[in-house]
């Protein structure tokens, strides 16, 4: 539900996904007068016509744009030139800010937009070299037909852009105006492709898992880091595939072949062809083929890294297990249609506007000449749909997972870096950013066999510790080692050419085929056909290692260690309508321990995909069916499973204090299900976050701790009782709020669920402070963490218990990711809406996540949601976090909003006469006669 009475969340500093940018708009508006006028004057200017007809260049014949009552709009043309240029016109009207923002960052050129603040992550991002590999791409790698779709694109995108000045195109750059003049370049194909890599960076699977194991060396032991990472709990939790193997015989992944196991499972109970890392000497779990004592050299190196991969902006969700999708498809034996239905929610993170921008893109007569009748969800910036239907299949993503990058140390000197003893120069080129108001920063970028060195863009990173001992079968630290990155999307691929195919799809055949070529980001993929046929499909690039497994970083001067390739497509798993007549994907293990092939190591955990198993199950047990209402109510399911464990015995607790006694109360009768007014699950959730600050978070390195969360600690390097000369030392977290652990994700449900059993674990041991005594078993902990929740929701929420809610504490807002972040407060107020007090919340089905490290802030949402009624597209439904429009103030800004937050949907409209029934405002594009 929608909350303007309650005040936002206090925000988080150094809060991933926001660009700091320019603040003298406010000395400019400080005059109250005048900023009110310029508001609505010049937010005005910059609305696009949609009714009417407009003149461009290079079109063959007219094109309508019908847009629905919430500004969707459906684009007819009778040319497939035509249709994409109209479609970069239509995105180019409402988005075109956002596409800039894209673009910039993409090519690592936020500075010229946003001045000296973002030369930092700009390095980074050129360092990455994302627009680079994108020019590749699009030089030697998409095909022809697609470099058209993407020439035709761009042409409609200037059509849009000319003639206009910076302030017709959105308010936003009347804005920039103030601080310095800034020129609006046309649009190219190349800006189309490059986004597709930003999206990859984000779904790219363990990075910071790698990193965080390596960081945990320095405070834990090798058996307590096991703990952390549980194996996948596959007896609990079914995985995508639940059959199938490899066939020895023609190397292709047979669905329906059962094979033996193949060794030993390993961590997260898939063994692959990588066996598992050694262990150092003292228990630690060092790099892979460096001692134990070479933990050291890495802490410096990775706790910097981490720091440099928060600036990064994270357009898509804060990386690691937390961001995820569900999607499942139910066979029509099941379904009240007798057709398959299909749903999908991306989870992401919440912008204003929305990520996706809803269109369909149709044909007005399909033909061999212009081929496109779909609709769905895109990418302004971007042609094609990337998720949604045509006339004959539908489809959906979700993450898959897959571990796509790695970390290597490299042993470095001034001439170049080392690979079994043997000195190889590095790749060299100079890159100059561009600072506006003036000036400029020349950076230097070098990369090893393995990829670019990552680890040049931070400071720290320049020196490491210098004395600490290392073993003779690792070269001699020196300076320090270096960190470069090897991932997948720093190859050229053809991703681009999958989403066309994808769109022209018929058949599974034809799907199977488009996603060959979706290589990055490697992605689920659920398909269902008007013949009633349901599939899936595990596409992308996913290295096959000589050595190791990809858990920690691996030492880049040992050759035994690189890639050899890329499982084989036809060994990737897949389904085609399975006996159990549904198939459910929500970023849990794609295929069970027998899979030869190593895909990762770090699944999500399976919460929410077993949730949602169960629910199909209960409502197709003794011939029931699903309805399209039933799918959309299981979208919102937000049951709390974690709460399913812990609650019983929070209950059990026996509490004297009348005031934690007060809130316990509050747990009994719960159903566990956390609705925005539940005042149950706002205490529960609070319990939570405290049982594991206590239990964990407070035994973590500084490094995955939340920034500014203080406590005292022992120093490193002493041992025996704490005395005058063995003194406590204040330790301060220094991670990004979206990125800090314990998280409090469905891999935290699996780390507790075996220690609830075991009630004097030492992880249940804490040494007390000035207010509270030590802890020695879990009932202890489980008490103290009722007590410090109970005094946090008394300062947050009030006294009073039945006053509390979850919505006042797990709240959405809105927030352009530019100016409506760090801008002044006159600009946020325009560009930002909000708050939302929101049910659901981490691991759940509703998945409005929220990090326990740092608080109840929703910092990811189902970014949209759609149901699928295959066959009668008509009957489909549809929702987006926001609005079609990207101008503040618009009636289509924040207009699907409400409905979103009430886990309702909206008709989408397909066909042609549905959809003429359903405009509000047609816009002709016309050939230009001049």
């Amino acid at each position: 539900m929608p909350s303007n009475t309650t005040a936002p969340p206090a925000k988080k500093k150094g809060r991933r996904a926001r660009l700091i940018v320019i603040v003298l708009v406010l000395a400019v508006l400080a005059g109250v007068g005048y900023g009110g006028y310029w508001g609505v004057s010049t937010v005005r200017a910059s609305f696009p016509q949609t009714s009417g007809t407009i003149e461009i260049d290079g079109l063959s014949g007219p094109v309508d744009v019908k847009r629905d009552a919430y500004g969707i709009p459906q684009i007819y043309a009778d040319s497939e030139a035509d249709l994409f240029r109209a479609q970069g016109y239509v995105h180019a009207q409402d988005r075109f800010y956002e596409m800039d923002v894209r673009r910039h960052m993409t090519a690592g050129r936020l500075s010229e937009m946003f001045g000296k603040s973002q030369v930092d992550t700009d390095a980074f991002l050129r360092t990455l070299g994302w627009r680079r590999i994108a020019q590749t791409e699009y030089d030697r790698v998409l095909s022809e037909e697609t470099k058209k779709n993407l020439k035709a694109y761009a042409a409609g995108v200037n059509a849009y852009l000319k003639g206009k000045a910076n302030e017709e195109v959105s308010v936003e750059y009347a804005a920039l105006a103030f601080s310095h003049d800034y020129t609006i370049e046309p649009w190219s194909p190349v800006d189309s492709v490059a986004w597709l890599k930003a999206m990859a960076w984000d779904l790219r699977g363990n990075m910071q898992d790698e990193i965080d194991r390596s960081l945990m060396t320095s405070r834990l032991s090798a058996q307590q880091i096991k703990d952390l990472y549980p194996a996948y709990p596959y007896a609990l939790h079914q995985p995508i595939v639940t059959q199938g193997a490899v066939d020895e015989a023609t190397g292709k992944f047979d669905p329906k072949a059962r094979s033996a196991k193949n060794g030993d499972n390993g961590q997260n109970g898939q063994s692959g062809r990588n066996g598992p890392r050694a262990q150092g000497a003292d228990g630690r779990s060092p790099a892979a083929g460096s001692p134990a004592d070479a933990v050291a050299a890495m802490e410096t190196q990775l706790g910097a890294l981490s720091e440099s991969l928060d600036e990064i902006p994270a357009l898509l969700g804060p990386n690691g297990n937390g961001i995820g999708s569900n999607s499942w498809v139910v066979s029509g034996k099941y379904t009240t249609s007798g057709k398959p239905l299909l749903a999908n929610d991306p989870h992401l993170a919440p912008q204003l506007p929305s990520l996706w921008y809803q269109m369909g893109l149709h044909c007005r007569t399909v033909s061999a000449s212009c081929r496109y009748d779909v609709a769905g969800y895109t990418f302004s910036g971007t042609p094609g749909t990337i998720i949604g239907h045509n006339a004959d299949i539908a489809w959906g993503f979700t993450n898959l997972g897959a571990d796509v990058t790695d970390l290597y140390l490299e042993k470095v000197s001034d001439k170049g870096y080392l690979v079994d003893g043997r000195l190889r120069p590095f790749k060299v080129r100079d890159e100059t950013i561009k600072i506006a108001g003036g000036g400029s920063r020349l950076i230097t970028i070098r990369e090893t066999g393995h990829g670019p060195l990552v680890s040049d863009r931070s400071s720290e990173l320049e020196r490491v510790g210098e004395e600490a001992p290392v073993e003779t079968e690792a070269p001699d630290r020196g300076d320090g080692y270096a960190v470069s990155l090897q991932w997948t999307a720093l190859e050229p691929g053809t991703s681009m050419d999958a989403v066309f195919e994808l769109n022209r799809a018929k058949d599974f055949k034809q799907f199977q085929a488009a996603a060959a070529k979706f290589q990055v980001p490697s992605q689920n993929l659920i398909y269902a056909d008007t013949q009633g046929n349901i599939g899936y499909q595990a596409p992308g690039k996913i290295p096959v290692r000589a050595k190791g497994d990809g858990t920690v970083p691996a030492p880049g001067w040992d050759s035994s260690y690189k890639w050899k390739g890329y499982i084989k497509y036809e060994e990737l798993p897949y389904e085609y309508n399975p006996k159990r007549g549904y198939i459910v994907t929500a970023n849990q293990a794609v295929v069970n321990a027998d899979y030869p092939e190593l895909l990762t190591k770090d699944w999500g955990y399976g919460a929410r995909s077993q949730r949602i198993n169960d629910l199909i199950e209960s409502k197709i047990k003794d011939g029931g069916k699903i309805s399209p209402d039933d799918m959309r109510t299981m979208q919102t399911d937000n049951r709390s499973e974690i709460a399913t464990l812990l609650n019983p015995l929070l209950l059990k607790i026996d509490v004297s204090d009348p005031y934690v006694r007060e809130a316990q109360k509050l747990l009994e009768g719960w159903d566990y299900t956390q609705e925005p007014d539940s005042a149950a699950a706002a205490y529960f959730n609070a319990v939570w976050r405290n049982v594991l600050k206590l239990a964990f978070g407070n035994k973590l390195p500084k490094e995955l701790r939340v920034e500014g969360d203080c406590i005292n600690v022992r120093k490193a390097d002493s041992t025996g009782p704490v005395d005058e000369q063995n003194k406590l030392v204040r330790e301060c977290g220094q991670r990004d709020a979206d990125s800090a652990q314990p998280d409090g994700g469905d891999r935290w449900y699996e780390v507790v669920r075996p220690l609830l059993k075991n009630e004097n674990s030492d992880w249940w041991k804490t040494p007390g402070n000035r207010t509270n005594a030590p802890t020695e078993t879990r009932d202890q902990l489980l008490a103290q963490a009722m007590k410090d929740a109970r005094w946090e929701l008394t300062a947050k929420l009030g006294k009073d218990v039945s006053t509390w809610s979850w919505g006042r504490l797990h709240q959405l807002t809105l927030e352009n990711q530019t100016l409506g972040t760090a801008g002044p407060g006159f600009l946020q107020s325009m560009l930002n809406r909000g708050p939302w007090n929101l049910g659901g919340g981490e691991a759940a089905v509703n998945a409005t996540g929220w990090n326990a490290a740092a608080g109840y802030e929703v910092i990811w949402v189902p970014s949209m949601r759609m149901v699928v009624n295959v066959g009668d597209w008509d009957r489909s439904r549809w929702i987006n976090l926001t609005g079609a429009s990207g101008h503040a103030y618009n009636g289509h800004y924040t207009d699907q909003t409400d409905t979103w937050a009430e886990g309702e949907l909206l008709d989408w409209p397909y066909g042609e006469q549905a959809v003429s029934a359903a405009t509000k405002d047609t816009l002709v594009l016309k050939p230009n006669t001049d």
